[in-house]
């Protein structure tokens, strides 16, 4: 299932991930969110939370096939990932905004997705 996340900045497209993701998840919830925000944003950053403790090799496929379908919609300017652990999305892997966080780092993947840079640690 994909639910949006709401708590995000306003120039975030933010979803979770969780248990059976489907076709009409993406074109239900995931393309008329985007589609809201383009009419606000020319560029949108998105954070993905996947909250999935099942096999992650068709989360994975999910989210290179999403990601991938959103660069044809939109262009985005950073992309977030957050997981248990790192996901195997070897399309997306060399792109150098998209970044992926541990799930106990879920305000830096966000303050990362608005202003492109991470919360300094004093």
């Amino acid at each position: 299932m994909i639910t949006l996340l709401n708590d995000a900045p306003e120039n975030v497209a933010a979803f979770t991930f969780s248990g059976e993701i489907n076709h009409q998840d993406f074109e239900n919830v995931v393309l008329p969110h985007v589609k809201n925000k383009l009419e606000k944003f020319k560029e949108l950053n998105y954070l993905v939370y996947v909250n999935n403790d099942k096999e992650l090799n068709d989360v994975d496929n999910w989210i290179t096939q999403s990601f991938t379908h959103l660069q044809t919609v939109t262009n985005y300017k950073r992309a977030a990932i957050i997981s248990s652990e790192p996901l195997n999305t070897k399309n997306l892997s060399e792109d150098e905004n998209l970044k992926y966080f541990p799930k106990d780092n879920v305000y830096n993947a966000m303050y990362w997705c608005n202003n492109g840079k991470e919360i300094k640690n004093s």
